[in-house]
């Protein structure tokens, strides 16, 4: 069997980090099993799907290194769904109810009120075509539900049905069908509900796999009915943990919260953002991995927390260091000139500052630092700037390089007596105008004699 899973997007905003790790999820077990991705857009709400929406999810995956082997759109499969609900209708699994909402509440508290639980009592099955007629002439329109198979012979007496299912990641589930209200597949409009439109999508396609988050294991066992009703195998499904805010919220793309469109305006590395949206959750330490491959390695269903996990942002920018500090030139040479380091010194500059970037952007103000005419210094104190004056007197001919700074602090050592943080402060602040920074021995040739004499105090 080879593997086929999805990822199916509503396009009525912008993907965040939470939305980013089901696709992951998918696309790594995809990718473990030699599998096929499909990009499916959840489009069926007419009102708040946008196109644009839908080309940004795909910008944001292929920012992440997710790319599709297959893309399809709900709102291109109407005449699918409008299939398979004659097909239940045909049945009898699929039925009228003309219940207002105020009307569905009322019922539910009486059913609590007598100690029942709040389920949805089929009331609608009791309507004769007359009733129905009349309800519709008074201008009502029916909802559609299906009817779950959770009775010997009548509907009106449903009994304990437990479905099971092995959970790729939760292991053995068990939903008991009695326990649910039959779900409504249609509205009164007539516009299908996702749960349908997943179940024919998945059921039509060949999905074998769905991996989503754990607030659908109830709907699992709703599913896995409506799978078997419409005649298609069913998929295996896994469930697992999902990410909240700090605060425990969950997180929401209508409000924008660490979307990966703001997260790579901030300047963050596509990794950063997949290992934390992985690996959060997940036994062992959220280290950040250099490529996707080497993050398919980490993951392992085993290993995921049972229980929400919380997704810190801090973490991100320990991760985007991590990244950043080990990496290549040849990874960067491009952002390197867009920030304008000059080609022939960008190796030799990246190499220098890289461990004092958090994001690759940083290196703009090490540019300024190395390559400016003039940079701002803070005042040294009296004796500081005799001993830095002095030293500017001595600095070594041309040519510079590696050997420079160690030749330059050499010499001074032995004309002023001084060492230490008392010899090597004075200097990087006249050089850099900062107390801390890369290694004055990597910079002083990318700075050169003629900068650095412009500098002196």
């Amino acid at each position: 069997m080879t593997v086929f899973v999805r990822f199916a997007p509503s396009p009525t905003g912008y993907l965040h980090i939470g939305n980013l790790r089901p696709a992951l999820f998918n696309w790594l077990f995809a990718q473990r099993h030699g599998g096929q991705f499909l990009l499916r857009y959840d489009d069926t709400d007419r009102e708040r799907s946008k196109a644009e929406y839908a080309e940004a999810i795909a910008e944001d995956l292929a920012w992440i290194g997710i790319r599709p082997d297959a893309v399809a759109r709900q709102c291109d499969r109407l005449s699918h769904y409008d299939a398979a609900a004659d097909l239940l209708r045909d049945s009898g699994a699929l039925y009228p109810c003309y219940e207002t909402a105020e009307e569905l509440e009322r019922m539910r508290k009486r059913r609590m009120g007598r100690g029942l639980p709040p389920v949805y009592g089929r009331e609608a099955l009791r309507l004769t075509a007359e009733d129905r007629s009349r309800l519709e002439a008074e201008g009502l329109r029916p909802h559609w539900r299906f009817r779950l198979p959770n009775f010997a012979s009548d509907p009106l007496k449903p009994e304990r049905t437990d479905v099971h299912w092995d959970d790729v990641v939760r292991g053995r589930q068990t939903v008991d069908l009695a326990s649910l209200s039959d779900p409504v597949l249609i509205r009164e409009d007539g516009t299908y509900l996702y749960t349908f439109c997943s179940v024919v999508d998945d059921g039509e396609m060949g999905i074998t796999h769905v991996l989503r988050g754990d607030d659908h294991v109830t709907n699992t066992g709703v599913q896995i009915a409506i799978f078997e009703a419409l005649g298609h195998a069913v998929p295996a499904f896994g469930h697992f943990n999902l990410l909240t805010t700090i605060d425990g919220e969950g997180l929401s793309k209508r409000t924008g919260a660490l979307s990966l469109r703001s997260l790579r305006d901030d300047g963050l590395e596509p990794m950063a953002v997949a290992s934390l949206a992985v690996l959060t959750g997940l036994s062992g330490s959220i280290e950040a991995m250099s490529d996707l491959k080497a993050l398919e390695a980490r993951l392992d269903f085993n290993h995921v927390s049972a229980s929400s996990s919380k997704f810190d942002p801090a973490e991100l920018h320990r991760l985007n260091a991590e990244l950043v500090h080990a990496m290549p030139y040849a990874a960067v040479s491009d952002r390197l000139r867009d920030l304008g380091v000059p080609d022939d010194r960008a190796e030799a500059f990246w190499m220098a500052v890289r461990r004092n970037c958090e994001r690759v952007r940083d290196a703009e103000a090490w540019r300024d630092i190395v390559f400016g005419a003039a940079i701002e210094k803070p005042p040294l104190k009296e004796d500081d700037l005799a001993f830095a004056r002095e030293a500017f007197d001595l600095l070594p001919e041309c040519p510079w390089d590696a050997g420079t700074w160690k030749l330059w602090t050499e010499r001074l050592k032995a004309a002023t007596g001084r060492k230490g943080r008392a010899l090597f402060m004075p200097l990087r602040l006249a050089l850099t105008g900062l107390e801390h920074g890369p290694e004055l021995a990597d910079l002083l040739p990318l700075i050169g004699p003629e900068r650095a004499a412009g500098r002196r105090p």
